[in-house]
């Protein structure tokens, strides 16, 4: 018998298109989201759940969440 793979959702910021402007940070449950540089948005897999929140607020729409196997 063959073991699933267990698939989690992550955030993914376009950070060619974000421009830091800190919204999804205020509203990550988790802390999972920190500004890189000044520059763009990073998010820290091993944080983020795939709750969607960042995703919503971000007002350049420049974060996706995306399924990942692990």
């Amino acid at each position: 018998m063959q073991k699933k793979n267990r698939v989690f959702r992550r955030a993914v910021v376009d950070g060619s298109h974000c421009v830091a402007c800190g919204c999804c940070v205020k509203v990550c449950p988790l802390g999972a989201i920190e500004i890189y540089r000044g520059v763009r948005a990073a998010v820290n897999a091993e944080r983020c759940v795939g709750c969607g929140r960042c995703a919503a607020e971000c007002p350049a729409s420049v974060i996706e969440i995306r399924e990942a196997a692990e």
